[in-house]
């Protein structure tokens, strides 16, 4: 049977556009976007989203002056939009516990609209965060599954508060490695693997959030923003060296991805056509009846197709993950 996608979008379609046909969507929101130094993608959604007058936007990042360049830039180009700035250390629990206790004490930001949980890191050697899980896994899931829950009292007080997820078509790479999440202490490290494990369990998190918490009016999405080379997450690294160790990766997965030669190779975007389908989770109506969807293009992925893995949408892995989740970080979240 085949998915009924909810907007007739493409993959060149604009977040600019979707901005302007969705502002009334943005207007007044209270939107917190994590990763937004600039170059980012992060950055780039909340100069576009700014453009339909939201209430507040809550910047959140690691490094407090990247943060505020932000900051400043938005005030050039939007002056009337207000913003406020949050240090947010991902990587560490006890910076996400501050950071969450910061939010949770602004008397003046009761509700908060949209989250958009953007910030994470690509293709880094191995390593441990200092509470001692592997980095990709701590930084891009762990963090953000922390932060979320924290702070999910706010979100659950706006009228039609939604959680987004920023994913990758990665995710095909791996599944969550149950028994060796840190790659038996780096002996068998990928960086690619622990990267897509760590975008699995992005979208396993969105999954999880809409079952849990659907009933109480909360969506969750997870997005695929595709493939952009000018951006913060790669300028680390030597591009097609990384691409061909991705190729590897795929080969042994058997992806097609695995033989770009043979399909095309990848289909790259602009950073205005990357944030579309932020916008379109974040704000799209539609979406309502597609809660905990995996999305890309504007539009909700088709598992037919293999655009999403079934271990991406497995209920039972979702589960699982949520329950190790809660061991990793020592605390409960039960809705």
């Amino acid at each position: 049977m085949l998915i009924k996608m909810p907007a007739p979008y493409t993959p060149k379609t604009t977040g600019t556009c979707l901005v302007d046909e969705l502002s009334s969507h943005i207007h007044n929101k209270v939107i917190l976007t994590t990763g937004v130094s600039p170059g980012s993608l992060g950055a780039f959604f909340v100069s576009a989203i700014a453009a339909a007058n939201p209430s507040l936007l809550i910047l959140a990042g690691r490094d407090p002056a990247k943060v505020q360049q932000t900051a400043f830039d938005l005030a050039k180009s939007h002056p009337g939009v207000k913003t406020r700035t949050l240090r947010l250390d991902l990587g560490s629990l006890q910076a996400v516990h501050e950071a969450a206790a910061e939010v949770n004490s602004w008397g003046d930001v009761p509700a908060i609209d949209v989250v958009v949980n953007n910030a994470g890191i690509m293709g880094v050697e191995y390593g441990l965060t200092p509470d001692g899980v592997e980095r990709h896994f701590g930084t891009n899931h762990l963090g953000h599954w922390l932060f979320t829950n924290l702070i999910m009292g706010k979100v659950l007080k706006a009228r039609e508060p939604r959680v987004v997820s920023v994913s990758s078509s990665g995710h095909r790479v791996s599944p969550v490695r149950w028994d060796d999440l840190d790659f038996h202490g780096g002996t068998n490290y990928n960086k690619w693997r622990a990267y897509g494990q760590s975008k699995t369990a992005n979208i396993l998190m969105a999954v999880s959030l809409a079952e849990k918490l659907g009933k109480k009016g909360l969506l969750a999405f997870s997005v695929h923003p595709g493939v952009i080379m000018d951006t913060n997450l790669i300028s680390h690294l030597d591009i097609q060296n990384e691409l061909d160790g991705m190729a590897e990766v795929d080969k042994v997965m058997g992806n097609k991805e695995g033989w770009p030669k043979e399909t095309g190779g990848y289909d790259l975007k602009t950073h205005d056509e990357g944030v579309a389908t932020y916008v379109f989770a974040a704000f799209h109506p539609s979406l309502k009846d597609h809660n905990g969807a995996y999305l890309l293009d504007s539009r909700v992925a088709d598992p037919w197709t293999g655009e999403i893995k079934p271990w991406a949408t497995n209920p039972v892995e979702a589960e699982r993950l949520w329950k190790l989740s809660e061991r990793l970080v020592g605390q409960e979240f039960s809705y």
